[in-house]
């Protein structure tokens, strides 16, 4: 996949350090490469649901978010990306002291990109794929 800003990188970094909430909760870039998005979570209590699982929400936000960057570095300079379906399948129980996701996009098109995030929990250096989202995203003319 060929991106169509030479400088998606930097745009993508810019984009994802700009959206208070996903700082807010932690997230942070690990890699970016066109069309395709890492990401991780030093996981927190304030994480967890009440049963010591990490929240589906928290596994849903990075999912969208990581999925958003990778079909982010694949638009024009003048283009944004926005949600607009989300479907995502909980494989496991979400245990561990770290959550990473990675997201690639399966197809990019002029007003539409469809990605594809899994979120792992990472306990005791191991990886296990706790979630898998499919996203849908409309990418839009930026307004200045």
């Amino acid at each position: 996949m060929q991106p169509r800003n030479p400088e998606y990188a930097q745009q993508v970094a810019e984009i994802f350090r700009q959206a208070a909430f996903v700082m807010d909760v932690g997230y942070e870039l690990v890699s970016i490469a066109p069309g395709r998005v890492a990401t991780r979570l030093m996981v927190k209590p304030r994480h967890l649901q009440q049963d010591s699982v990490i929240h589906m929400g928290v596994q849903a936000t990075m999912a969208d978010h990581t999925a958003g960057a990778a079909a982010g570095s694949l638009i024009a300079e003048d283009q944004l990306v926005l949600t607009t379906g989300f479907t995502m399948n909980l494989l496991r129980a979400a245990v561990g002291e770290e959550l990473r996701c990675r997201a690639q996009v399966l197809r990019a098109g002029r007003t539409l990109s469809v990605v594809e995030s899994e979120v792992f929990a990472v306990a005791g250096g191991e990886e296990t794929l706790v979630s898998k989202a499919t996203v849908t995203l409309a990418v839009l003319p930026r307004k200045r």
